[in-house]
């Protein structure tokens, strides 16, 4: 008899960044008051680094 082997459980998406890996940011002009502009960019998710997991230990 063939034994089955049990399938991988899919990772859980990153809660900060919704699976993607990274997030958008407020493009900030100006030396003092950091003017926000309409502008946006894209930064690396701090909580999963990218991966688009969520933390192994929960944090």
């Amino acid at each position: 008899m063939a034994m089955r082997k049990n399938a991988k459980p899919k990772p859980v998406p990153c809660p900060d960044c919704d699976g993607k890996g990274e997030t958008s940011e407020t493009v900030r002009v100006g030396a003092r008051k950091g003017r926000a502009t309409d502008d946006r960019q894209a930064a690396l998710c701090l909580t999963c680094l990218g991966t688009g997991e969520a933390p192994a230990d929960g944090a």
